[in-house]
């Protein structure tokens, strides 16, 4: 027992462990507006089903699906999401000491963690991602879209669509489609989530403290995730966009991720680009509040299970 204690309050192992508690709070806790956005992001010039505001799309979801259309793809979402908050956090850590630190326990600079955080994204996309773009396709089969015809009365799970997809769509190539743009977006989104949640932590803790409160931990998880999201937002437009590029009725079929924007940009304008970005700005500060207070707890909870472990600055 005291070996399993040692291990868990290593901080790379911790931030592991809090990482994956944290993906799985933070997705549920908004995951009617997380589909939401995703169907309002496919829709290309012309298909307007989800073309209405917040409340009433919300409504329409409600009416045609009930609870499980707010939750739909959501436990593929966190069968995703653990791994890949776990693997985030924990290779930021990784990074942070193995590379980027000069000594243990140097402060980062902005530019830094801006790095760091971007190969952490790099490091857990190219890990979940055929789980990423099984979630979209788990979100959107039983969404109103007339292109796609009447709803199915028995929808495939998520390993019944990976299969299909696996042998219909092209091997494993079908199952890393769209991970460019994903890339692309990630990287930047995750390093300025991590750089602008340092900086604000650091900037709202007041002078003789170690920590800030958990409301000012709140806040600042609010303003990295929208600042990080809104930076990078197109990116994930794009990503979303060629996860069904090969879902016939849809109606594109981008030859590039420079295709893709010319042909968005030409036909549904710049606002094309930022598609579900209202209610991705109204998640994105529950969603990222709650994941950085619930690592923050879990995390601080694993290394004090050995109390000579040494508290770390993130």
């Amino acid at each position: 027992m005291a070996q399993l204690r040692d291990q868990l309050s290593k901080p790379v192992i911790a931030a592991f462990c809090a990482g994956g508690v944290a993906g799985a709070v933070s997705r549920t806790v908004v995951s009617p507006l997380e589909r939401l956005k995703i169907l309002m992001q496919i829709q290309s010039a012309g298909r307007d089903a989800y073309k209405l505001s917040v409340g009433q799309a919300l409504a329409k979801m409600w009416r045609e699906e009930g609870w499980r259309g707010f939750m739909r793809g959501n436990g593929t979402n966190c069968i995703r999401i653990v791994p890949y908050s776990a693997v985030q956090f924990s290779s930021y850590n990784f990074y942070k000491r193995s590379i980027f630190e000069q000594y243990t326990g140097a402060e980062l600079t902005p530019m830094t963690r801006l790095v760091c955080g971007g190969l952490a994204g790099v490091t857990s996309v190219f890990l979940t991602y055929p789980l990423d773009i099984v979630r979209t396709r788990l979100s959107i089969q039983s969404a109103s879209f007339a292109e796609l015809g009447d709803r199915p009365k028995e929808l495939p799970g998520m390993w019944a669509t990976l299969v299909r997809m696996y042998k219909t769509e092209g091997g494993v190539s079908a199952l890393y489609r769209g991970i460019v743009p994903t890339v692309a977006g990630v990287a930047p989104y995750v390093g300025l989530n991590f750089m602008v949640y340092e900086s604000v932590r650091q900037y709202l803790t007041r002078e003789g403290e170690k920590n800030p409160g958990p409301m000012r931990k709140l806040l600042a998880g609010a303003i990295s995730g929208a600042v990080a999201q809104t930076c990078t937002y197109p990116f994930d437009v794009l990503r979303r966009r060629f996860q069904i590029n090969t879902m016939s009725g849809m109606g594109y079929q981008y030859k590039g991720i420079f295709d893709a924007v010319r042909v968005i940009v030409g036909q549904e304008g710049i606002r094309g680009l930022y598609k579900g970005i209202v209610p991705n700005l109204l998640k994105v500060a529950p969603s990222m509040a709650s994941s950085w207070l619930s690592f923050e707890l879990t995390r601080d909870f694993l290394l004090n299970l050995n109390p000579d472990a040494k508290p770390d600055s993130f």
